[in-house]
Formats: C-alpha cells, structure tokens, sequence
C-alpha cells in the first residue's frame, strides 16, 4: 500500500473521530434508606416525617388526605461527537417516595422506588 494511501486514511480517520462526551446531573435530594425505614405505618406522625425528610418537594390533597413526594432524578448522557454526525443518547430514571397521612396527620402509607442505582452511560442511540 502506498504511503500516500496510508496518510490520507490516518487523516480522515483523525477527521471523522473526533471524541467522546459524558454528562451527567440530578435533581433533588438522595432519598435515605433509613429514613424511609424509619416512618412507621399508623404511628409515625406528619411532624416525625418532616424532621426525618424535611419539606417534602411536593404536597398533594388527595381525598381529604396529604400526601407528600419526595423524588430525585438522575440523568446521564453519553455522546460520539464526530465532525458530520453526531449520536447522544440520554437516559433519565428516578427514585420516588409518597408518604400519605390521613386527616389526623398520621402515616397511613409509604410507597417507594428506587431506580436510580446501576443506571449506566450509553452511546449508541438506537435500540437498547
């Protein structure tokens, strides 16, 4: 192979790679293992899950109960940045917690997720 040949596929190989991007970020607090453990169904009151939680992110009235959520999101984005095309791919999970107090302001239930864990950075846009 000629070496004007092998020059000319280096540079456009340099040309069409060009690199790699990574990003990441969250929103909201780390929903605490703990703390979830720590709200008792029927006992824990609106005042204990506040001073284990703090404000809750959202306070929703349902059928004449409160129910607060607390959630955090996690977003990771991993990018080939190439000088024609570009491919991104985005993936967003969240963990989510409900605690709904009935009118006297007890625990009447915790529901929660947890899908943030073992989410990982992904390039290739098309298909899992």
């Amino acid at each position: 192979m000629p070496l004007a040949r092998i020059i000319c596929i280096a540079l456009l190989s340099l040309i069409m790679v060009q690199g790699c991007a990574f990003s990441r970020g969250t929103l909201g607090d780390e929903i605490r293992a703990d703390a979830i453990a720590s709200i008792k169904k029927g006992t824990s009151t609106k005042a204990e899950v506040l001073a284990l939680l703090g404000a809750p992110d959202r306070l929703l009235q349902v059928n004449g109960r409160d129910v607060f959520q607390y959630y955090r999101y996690d977003a990771k984005a991993g990018s080939l940045l190439l000088i024609v095309v570009n491919f991104s791919r985005m993936s967003v999970k969240s963990d989510d917690l409900f605690v709904i107090l009935n009118r006297e302001g007890i625990v009447e239930d915790v529901i929660s997720s947890k899908r943030t864990d073992g989410m990982e950075f992904r390039f290739w846009p098309f298909g899992d």
